[in-house]
């Protein structure tokens, strides 16, 4: 009998964090716990509101597979259980963990994974005017890798400050859906002179069509318009590369199936994270190794983390003690 535990908690961010849709000061996360034969396996997610959820919908997600659980649903029948997407994530984690723990077995040897090694992560500079975002370049300008989040007009301003205060950092750049083709067709060319190496998401998912046919010199990554591998068949010829969140995937699981299908079309793979504790980037280390992006900061960017969290050196990030997960 598997018994559920499941909680919602606030993190505290330091500063502010704002993207092409609003600006915030803490993370809600959903954290479950899952327990059997006395061991105790945990998961995190974070409901997004861009997909339509909600802190208090993702926990009733997940309280309605109490019964089942107790009846003896596992990892595999959750599944189709649950859709892809937060609540399915941090369940799907819990189990890997779980199962971890009571066969005294790491979750990538569990998973047919190699041991995981440290990679080098994306420092994310939150949306703000020019000036502001350059400052926060100089300040970062030691990392190899930063990601601007841009809105629309006034990007280049944004790219700008940055180049100039971290000249020798690699740049990608993150729309979050805010861009028409029109500002595609006027930036890239742009972006491209001043070294930017990728783009994501430019344009709103429903209406990114137009990437078929629009020229770029820079490889154009998806992120909303990519959530499991269902989603994949439709964005060949619309991207080059493909953002794998584990709250889009919904869970671990779902997450290697997703790599190994976008490999197969001929995808780059990048792999990134919602603003959460290290529970939530400990599983998506294993789904990181060896992608062209890894995009794992959230801790980072927070004001505390768990303890036991992933340690981070500058911006390399080690894979999780199994004191954390797995």
């Amino acid at each position: 009998m598997t018994e559920l535990d499941v909680r919602r908690e606030s993190w505290p961010i330091r500063g502010s964090f704002a993207i092409s849709r609003g600006s915030r000061t803490a993370t809600e996360v959903v954290v479950v716990d899952l327990t059997r034969d006395g061991h105790t396996g945990r998961g995190e997610c974070v409901p997004y509101p861009r997909y339509g959820e909600t802190v208090e919908g993702v926990i009733a997600d997940i309280e309605s597979l109490r019964v089942r659980l107790g009846a003896g649903l596992g990892r595999e029948g959750l599944q189709t259980a649950l859709p892809a997407g937060a609540a399915r994530n941090a369940v799907d984690c819990a189990f890997w963990d779980l199962e971890a723990k009571r066969t005294g077995k790491r979750a990538f040897t569990l998973a047919g994974l190699s041991a995981p090694k440290p990679l080098t992560t994306a420092y994310t500079l939150s949306l703000d005017a020019p000036d502001i975002m350059g400052r926060a370049a100089a300040e970062n300008a030691h990392r190899p890798l930063l990601k601007l989040k841009v809105t629309g007009e006034g990007d280049l301003e944004r790219v700008r400050a940055v180049r100039a205060n971290a000249p020798k950092s690699r740049l990608v750049v993150d729309a979050n859906e805010a861009w028409t083709p029109e500002l595609f067709t006027r930036f890239v060319p742009e972006l491209a002179g001043l070294g930017v190496a990728m783009i994501e998401q430019p344009l709103p998912a429903k209406e990114d069509t137009p990437l078929a046919s629009l020229k770029r010199a820079i490889p154009v990554c998806a992120d909303e318009s990519c959530h499991d591998a269902s989603t994949i068949a439709a964005l060949v010829g619309r991207y080059d590369m493909i953002n794998i969140k584990l709250d889009k995937t919904g869970g671990l699981t779902e997450a290697l199936k997703l790599r190994r299908a976008a490999e197969a079309k001929g995808f780059g793979v990048m792999v990134g994270c919602m603003i959460a504790t290290s529970l939530s980037m400990a599983p998506a280390v294993l789904v990181a190794q060896g992608a062209a992006v890894v995009d794992l900061d959230g801790p980072l960017l927070l004001a505390r983390d768990r303890d036991a969290g992933l340690r981070y050196d500058g911006s390399t990030v080690h894979p999780s003690d199994a004191a954390l997960w797995g």
